[in-house]
């Protein structure tokens, strides 16, 4: 099975380059990906694999093998883009300013795709079921895995298990990484403003000055992870947005912060958002404004089965070789994948889509972000060796 399911990978690989720079020079923002849903939704009926759509743009496919109620297994790719200019000058390039698959989600619904058509034709030599989630939305709260799950995305056929990988630029091309255990955190977002009396620059002794006022607190509240957290437990803070004022001479009455705070401890999660309510309350109002903060909880952290990612890695070294299969290390990042985890066993994993030789190094997030299109061969190629393997 593995070598048929390498030579189909092979076989293919160009057609889903095709597909990848299809999906790349058309990216979508979360919740927004109605042609890349109508996409899937086309190729998936060539193929002759049924499908519901959920939460409006997500789509859920069906392959049975032989005897498809002995188990059901899940695959999950993400699809949704990113508010950034591409400035990459490749012929695929994005055609939507503004709008970029500078997180890779192109190649993930296309290794899904590719994985589904490999499956589809292997059907009759597995056995089970496996549901294929195309999901709308992680980029962006509350996460489109939370909102297909309220529609059902896990049941009827209910997956004993799921899987989803993650394009990695500084491994390289041909490698993979498993983690069990908590590999990512949560993500909550941080919203203040900061109102006080404003006035002349020249005279600051007639204001409040809510600039200075903002200052202090972003400072201040980094000693909550330094003083409160506990050292050995993994926290960021970071305050990403600071506006206020639009000239020279006048100090402005109003101040608008934004963060983000990640954790690896749940417990320690929602003391930190009391702390950091009561911290900044505290302060803003001693230096005389008013303050209104909200913090947007978000995605919980990810939690990798550890029997299950030990498995996976174990069929990893099998498909790949020992040289070509490591261990992923803890991350700050966040994903909604986080909460298909919570509730049945999950294993995310990473595909190496880098390549220092042709200069593919460049980080997810960023506008000259791409990958070494040979993942999709490796990726599309996995998923389903694991699909049928578990």
């Amino acid at each position: 099975m593995l070598q048929q399911i390498k030579a189909l990978a092979a076989q293919y690989k160009q057609d889903f380059i095709g597909i990848r720079q299809h999906l790349h020079a058309n990216p979508e923002l979360s919740y927004e990906e109605f042609e890349t849903s109508a996409f899937i939704q086309t190729t998936l009926t060539n193929w002759g694999i049924p499908f519901k759509v959920l939460a409006n743009t997500g789509v859920v496919g069906i392959i049975e093998g032989n005897n498809p109620i002995s188990k059901v297994i899940a695959l999950r790719a993400d699809m949704d883009a990113l508010p950034i200019t591409e400035q990459n000058d490749v012929p695929y390039k994005s055609t939507k300013p503004g709008v970029m698959h500078a997180c890779g989600h192109d190649v993930h619904t296309t290794c899904l795709l590719g994985a589904a058509k490999i499956l589809n034709e292997t059907k009759q030599h597995w056995s089970g079921t496996v549901k294929l989630i195309f999901q709308l939305g992680e980029e962006k709260n509350p996460g489109g895995a939370s909102l297909m799950i309220k529609e059902g995305v896990l049941d009827n056929p209910a997956p004993s298990k799921i899987f989803a990988l993650h394009v990695h630029p500084g491994m390289e091309v041909g490698t993979f990484s498993f983690r069990g255990g908590m590999v990512m955190a949560s993500a909550d977002e941080i919203y203040i403003t900061i109102k006080a009396k404003g006035g002349h620059a020249a005279a600051p002794q007639f204001t409040a000055d809510p600039i200075l006022i903002a200052s202090q607190l972003v400072v201040s509240l980094q000693q909550i992870v330094s003083r409160q957290n506990d050292p050995f437990n993994p926290t960021v803070l970071s305050i990403t947005a600071f506006n206020a004022g639009n000239t020279t001479n006048v100090i402005p009455s109003e101040v608008k912060l934004m963060g983000t705070f990640r954790a690896m401890n749940e417990d320690w999660r929602f003391k930190a958002h009391d702390l950091i309510k009561q911290q900044a309350k505290a302060l803003v109002e001693s230096m005389g404004a008013t303050i209104d903060i909200t913090i947007d909880v978000g995605y919980p952290f990810v939690k990798n089965d550890v029997n299950l990612s030990a498995a996976a890695k174990v069929l990893a070294i099998d498909f790949a070789g020992a040289d070509n299969v490591s261990e992923t290390e803890l991350r700050m990042g966040a994903e909604d994948f986080a909460y298909y985890s919570q509730l049945i066993p999950a294993c995310f994993f990473r595909l190496g889509a880098g390549n220092k030789a042709k200069g593919i190094t460049n980080s997810v997030h960023t506008p000259v972000f791409d990958v070494d299109e040979n993942c999709i061969e490796q990726g599309m190629g996995m998923l389903a060796w694991l699909a049928v393997n578990n």
